[in-house]
């Protein structure tokens, strides 16, 4: 996208949401984000995140609109509230909107399984119908590799089965991937789908591993080891998440009905065993591991086949394991003022 665009991030606040608006603008863009700022985990790191963005976190006031670096506006606003968020539809003329709003974590959706319905599955739902109201030329919207369930077959395909979620949390993002593709059938509005595996790095979510382990591995604390560490994941650095999701938005599907879902990872997993060690190196300190069993809702592997997206734009991930673990925990120790 080498022209100038207006484009709309759900989720500005949220980990993959805040690198995508700071990538947009710095590319030129105008770009208008928005966040219901919840109180899932700390709200202080979302907010260090808008003061990354320029935001002054100070003035944010509810369905107030604040200017951050140049090319960045915020708004909090609850996507669920869909006469706001047409209002905003209606004044920007939005060209573009990339969703990445959306309520997080396996095993929260198995303690607090309304929230999940009402921010996935009712909040995309007011998405769909301003994009298709205020003829939004392409939305974006955020999947997940949790999709796949139960799915053994491996790497995970797009043509692969996806009818076995094992967690409310992976059934609404697969409701999202049935909701876009009626809308896209129906309305002819063009979406692409992105089902993420595993992101991590700076600024990252507190509730994922990474996260855990490096705090609780830098105080001393024990770590929890599901299934004695017999998993792996297809962990993705958030530069490359980025990379990939730059080349989605201006590819707009010209087909019927203009609908395409593509995974997007690196495309190798790593043992959990060998992601802690990674972590121990760059802590330059030894995880104490409690071990324990399976999790409910959580799978034994994921892996991502990211052939079609590199088809489709050149996806091709660059960043190490190693090197993107070491770039997490630098920002961390920085993030906590640790020395």
């Amino acid at each position: 996208m080498s022209d100038h665009k207006k484009i709309l991030v759900t989720g500005s606040a949220g980990f993959i949401g805040h690198h995508t608006t700071l990538r947009l603008a710095a590319e030129g863009h105008e770009v208008m984000g928005i966040d219901n700022l919840n109180t899932y985990y700390s709200i202080d790191l979302k907010l260090a995140r808008l003061r990354a963005q320029g935001i002054p976190t100070d003035r944010i006031e509810y369905h107030q609109i604040v200017e951050g670096k140049p090319g960045i506006r915020f708004m909090q606003l609850n996507i669920t509230d869909g006469q706001k968020l047409e209002e905003l539809f209606q004044r920007y003329q939005f060209d573009y909107v990339v969703h990445l709003a959306a309520q997080a974590g396996v095993r929260y959706s198995i303690e607090n399984p309304h929230v999940y319905i009402d921010t996935n599955v009712k909040g995309f739902l007011e998405v769909l119908e301003c994009c298709r109201r205020y003829h939004v030329k392409h939305l974006v919207f955020a999947s997940s590799s949790s999709v796949y369930g139960t799915n053994d077959k491996v790497p995970f395909s797009e043509e692969d089965r996806t009818d076995q979620q094992v967690s409310l949390y992976a059934a609404t993002k697969k409701a999202n991937e049935a909701m876009a593709h009626s809308y896209a059938s129906v309305y002819g509005l063009p979406v692409t789908g992105l089902r993420f595996f595993t992101v991590y790095g700076p600024f990252g979510r507190p509730d994922m591993a990474l996260f855990k382990f490096t705090d609780k591995i830098i105080k001393g604390d024990p770590i929890d080891v599901y299934n004695h560490g017999n998993l792996s994941r297809d962990f993705t650095y958030i530069d490359d998440i980025v990379d990939g999701l730059m080349g989605v938005i201006p590819q707009i599907p010209h087909k019927d009905p203009p609908y395409s879902i593509y995974n997007i990872g690196r495309g190798e997993p790593v043992s959990l065993h060998d992601f802690i060690q990674s972590i121990e190196q760059a802590a330059e300190m030894k995880a104490i591991r409690h071990n324990l069993p399976m999790q409910p809702g959580d799978v034994e592997k994921t892996w991502a086949d990211t052939s079609n997206l590199h088809n489709l734009n050149g996806y091709k991930p660059k960043t190490r394991m190693d090197e993107g673990v070491k770039c997490f925990v630098e920002w961390y120790k920085n993030y906590l003022g640790i020395h």
